[in-house]
């Protein structure tokens, strides 16, 4: 191959070559698209000259002198006398091209192999040298490109993008510059809001890099790509433009320009451009572009827009809302393909309670979707009929207060207007489920025999373990037939517990009417309430660790914890103690609801760090958790007896209906666990039965590893006991996974459009911090930002500031002196169990983990739902945990 290639001559099947920035020009040009022409030095040129100036050895050292040791070299190595000829070559052929007898202008540009790609376009990390005039002067900016690669910022980026720095290598990109009167960037959907096909354009006079380096504020245009209607115009103050000179180089100089810098024809002509490229990438580009003193309008570059979430699939026609699983369930990562297919057959059983089940159980109920490895249910229906308004944002709200808000402004939106008045597909649906899980029989039980009601939670639960035994004689066929069968029908089994927490929930909104007080000011009435598994278990943890040697604990790694357990070598107590604890609990984990993910009987790290993080309390004083949970039960009981009061003021009857509903709601608020507690044994069950199938995929060569399995779907695991290799489709899914996994946005609610309809919504004024109440009480103290919980260290009376929560956060909850989540509602997980342990939360706090820095003084608001920066921010950087980290200083 050629080291100089023009851009006619590269194809698609040349990024390693090229790079993706001359790959996405190469292609743009062979499709017909206004690209300045140009060429390309490959990937190979700069190969030789880092092999010569030694750079593996400089990669192999790392450390944090790689980036400045590796520009170092590259400066300073020679050019190859036969590539710097190509270069002269190329430059001079491309002036003879533009018919220019003197020497050309050209813009120099990096071109690597991890540059404009689907998920990260490493937009900016490498330099641009504009106005390039001569062959010499090429050349040194082609030396200086090569350099750029190993700059602080990109080494960071490859970094935070997993991205080997030893694979990685630059192109460089000459192309004739355009010498612009106006320029800028365009994006083919909206950046801000995510709308598809709607076109954000931002201009400035002179070239584009004032425009692209954020050097000046331009003109901003919106525009409807498929009507050409400008939807918005906004004039930027354009106080600066950065101009060619004559001889090279360019020059910035102040600018006072008038008006708005494009026509409404300029405009729509770009907007019609970007469509054009769109359409030939299939997906939203993000573009630059430039407009020469003839008015010729010229595209400079085109990369995927990475920060885009990517939509439902589906064939239904109209505007569609589509609401996260995950994020409902405090799990923000991707779940694996196996977990998405058991999502599917957990949604037909649960469609089939409501008499909608699918025809085919693993294609899942109707209103389930995928996006982005995630889950989510379409509320179309709902959000277009009567019945649904009146109720999904009151279920909302416990739940996921701020998508209830979001919903509630739908509402407005004519795309979305009512159009299923009738009540009878409602209360058909409510029938069917009532008839299904005997509702009027559980409910009865809660009333007047409460004893019975709570043994059948019990004898459920011990029905349920008898089912997911499988013999160990059982055939791959047999396992994956006894898997679909429980995952399918687990839901409808276990919901019928619902009715049991739904009476207390009821009667306590009962007392509430009856003692005039609001639901808010009762809170206190559901704290340390008896019947929640995960409660149980978080307590069973402390007195775990009152109960064992604290000496490893104080001293070793997580890492050494876990292998030290693993072969037995701890000391007897904690050995005998915490093996005990995963028999019983090893079903959870953090991420549970994947059935791909370990559970704590197989990666205990979690679970030892966490005990090394209560053994720091000692005796815990007043804060250790068991005594914080019986002051808790004693001021519940407190405050039912001055709600009594209150309404027995009303009247002898109120009081005492009051006092038996307030009881009957302490009895069974913690059932709303138990269906969670038991679908997660379903799932871990069915894992462990899976990776036995796993280990014979691995035996007949389909997999390398038994955990491979959960890269397909459970019919593609079917198929497989047929033969075949899939090591190659499992290897590409986990690294699609790993890539998902890098994802810090996931939107509460979206649009088919792409229309994330938070980002409409009003901000919040700076500094201030606003979600909804979710744990009554005030508390002031430095804050924890936590993004993994695994290893995580937490000081007693840290508040913990976490993006969300599932039950595999909560032993965190116990050394916590508050809670503030970005993500939940007043009845999600992480607010009930909150408040359980009497801890001040605030949830659905938008960017929390962005806008609290670790070590910053904050007050949480339990009641008002406000958290409150009191001192400016300290400098400790927001944290992952390491695994590797000493159990006893920060992770």
């Amino acid at each position: 191959m050629k080291t100089a290639l023009d851009f006619s001559e590269i194809d698609g099947g040349m990024l390693a070559e090229v790079g993706g920035k001359a790959a996405n020009l190469g292609e743009l040009t062979r499709a017909g698209l206004p690209v300045p022409p140009g060429w390309v030095l490959t990937t190979e040129a700069y190969h030789e000259v880092a092999q010569a100036a030694g750079l593996d050895d400089v990669i192999a050292t790392g450390g944090p002198g790689l980036a400045e040791a590796a520009r170092t070299r590259l400066l300073e190595a020679p050019i190859p006398e036969a590539i710097a000829e190509s270069i002269r070559e190329a430059y001079t052929t491309l002036g003879k091209a533009v018919q220019t007898p003197k020497a050309v202008p050209v813009a120099v540009r990096s071109s690597a192999t991890a540059e404009d790609l689907p998920f990260a376009s490493f937009a900016g990390q490498q330099d641009t040298y504009l106005n390039v005039v001569g062959a010499d002067a090429v050349l040194d900016a082609v030396r200086r490109c090569w350099a750029s690669l190993w700059t602080d910022r990109a080494v960071a980026y490859r970094d935070s993008n997993g991205i080997d720095h030893a694979s990685v290598r630059l192109a460089v990109v000459v192309q004739v510059m355009v010498d612009s009167r106006t320029a800028g960037v365009m994006f083919t959907a909206n950046p801000l809001t995510g709308r598809r096909h709607e076109a954000v354009i931002d201009a400035n006079p002179g070239l584009g890099e004032a425009v692209v380096s954020g050097a000046v504020n331009p003109d901003r245009f919106v525009v409807d790509a498929a009507s050409g209607e400008i939807l918005d115009r906004h004039a930027g103050d354009k106080r600066l433009a950065i101009r060619a000179l004559p001889g090279g180089g360019t020059e910035r100089v102040e600018s006072a320009h008038d008006g708005l810098c494009l026509t409404d024809d300029q405009v729509r002509d770009l907007a019609a451009l970007g469509a054009r490229v769109e359409d030939h990438y299939g997906a939203p580009q993000d573009t630059e572009w430039a407009i020469d003193a003839d008015g010729t309008l010229w595209l400079t570059q085109a990369r995927p827009i990475t920060t885009l979430y990517p939509l439902p699939e589906t064939t239904r026609e109209g505007l569609r809302a589509y609401f996260s699983i995950n994020v409902a369930q405090g799990v923000m990562g991707p779940l694996t393909p196996m977990g998405l297919s058991a999502f599917r057959l957990i949604s037909a059983g649960a469609a089939g309670v409501f008499g909608y089940g699918p025809a085919e159980a693993r294609d899942g109920a109707a209103f389930m979707f995928e996006a982005g490895q995630r889950t989510w249910l379409d509320l179309t229906t709902a959000l277009r009929s009567r019945m649904g308004r009146a109720i999904l944002p009151r279920a909302l709200t416990m739940g996921e207060a701020r998508a209830a808000a979001v919903l509630t402004d739908l509402f407005e939106e004519p795309r979305f207007s009512v159009i299923h008045t009738s009540r009878r597909p409602f209360f058909r649906a409510v029938a069917h489920f009532a008839r299904r899980v005997h509702a009027p029989t559980r409910v009865l039980q809660a009333l007047i025999r409460p004893d019975r009601a709570l043994a059948y939670t019990r004898r459920l639960g011990e029905d349920l373990d008898r089912r997911l035994r499988v013999p160990g004689s059982a055939t791959p066929v047999q396992r994956l037939d006894h898997a679909e069968r429980m995952l399918s029908g687990t839901f409808p089994v276990i919901v019928s517990l619902m009715p049991i927490a739904i009476t207390g929930y009821g009667l306590f909104g009962l007392a509430s009417k009856l003692s005039g007080r609001s639901m808010s000011d009762m809170q206190d009435v559901l704290r340390s309430v008896p019947n929640n598994p995960t409660t149980e278990m978080d307590l069973e943890l402390w007195a775990l660790a009152t109960r064992i040697e604290p000496e490893p604990f104080r001293n070793e790694t997580v890492s050494e914890l876990v292998r030290r357990f693993r072969a037995g070598e701890l000391p007897p107590k904690a050995q005998q103690g915490i093996t005990a604890f995963l028999d019983k609990y090893g079903h959870r984990g953090v991420a549970e609801i994947d059935l791909g993910v370990p559970r704590w009987s197989e990666e205990p790290a979690h679970i030892l760090g966490v005990l090394a993080n209560y053994l720091r309390m000692e005796d815990g004083g007043d804060l250790a958790p068991d005594k914080l949970f019986a002051r808790g039960a004693a001021e519940a009981e407190a405050a039912v007896a001055r709600i009594v009061a209150t309404a027995r003021g009303k009247g002898a009857f109120r009081g005492a209906v009051a006092g038996f509903g307030l009881r009957r709601t302490r009895l069974f608020a913690g059932v709303r666990e138990m269906p969670k507690f038991y679908l997660v044994k379903t799932l871990a069950a069915v894992r462990r039965s899976l990776l036995v199938v796993g280990e014979h995929l691995v035996t007949t060569g389909v997999l390398e590893t038994a955990d491979d399995v959960f890269f397909l779907r459970i019919e593609e695991a079917r198929s497989a006991l047929g033969g075949g290799d899939l090591r190659e489709l499992v290897i590409e899914r986990r690294a699609a996974y790993e890539q998902e996994s890098r994802r810090r946005h996931v939107p509460r609610i979206v649009l088919s459009d792409g229309t994330e309809p938070e980002a409409l919504s009003t901000v919040a004024a700076e500094g201030a911090l606003i979600g909804s109440a979710a744990s009554a009480g005030t508390v002031t103290g430095r804050a924890r930002v936590v993004l993994d919980p695994i290893g995580a260290h937490l000081e007693p009376g840290e508040i913990l500031v976490c993006p969300s929560t599932d039950p595999g956060w909560t032993p965190l909850f116990l050394t916590a002196g508050g809670l503030v989540m970005e993500m939940g509602g007043a009845m999600s997980h992480g607010a009930v169990v909150a408040r359980e342990y009497g801890i001040p939360a605030v949830v659905g706090v938008p960017d929390a983990t962005h806008r609290i820095v670790t070590g910053q003084e904050i007050t949480v608001n339990g009641a008002a739902g406000t958290v409150t920066i009191t001192e400016p921010e300290p400098g400790v950087e927001n944290e992952d945990a390491a695994e590797n980290a000493p159990a006893t200083s920060p992770a």
